[in-house]
């Protein structure tokens, strides 16, 4: 994926960034047998989805078009075997 700079977008940065928080978070009061901080991460991971999307929309992601080394040029069917 180094080829496709797949990630490499404010977008993805930054809802990437608030999501492993909001596991640090989640986990942190997980440990401590505290499910309301708990579900509180839980939560903070689902904003740096959000986040992520709503950023990616504002024209800070990846551009939507398909970038040149995926491109696959077209191959006809494969021969299949009669008997």
């Amino acid at each position: 994926m180094a080829g496709s700079s797949h990630g490499h977008t404010p977008a993805a940065w930054t809802g990437v960034t608030i999501a492993i928080i909001g596991f640090c978070v989640a986990g942190a009061f997980m440990v401590m047998a505290e499910p309301l901080g708990f579900w509180a991460g839980m939560v903070i991971v689902v904003l740096g989805g959000v986040v992520g999307a709503v950023m990616r929309a504002m024209g800070l992601g990846q551009p939507k078009e398909v970038h040149p080394v995926h491109q696959v040029a077209a191959r006809p069917a494969p021969a299949t075997a009669e008997s």
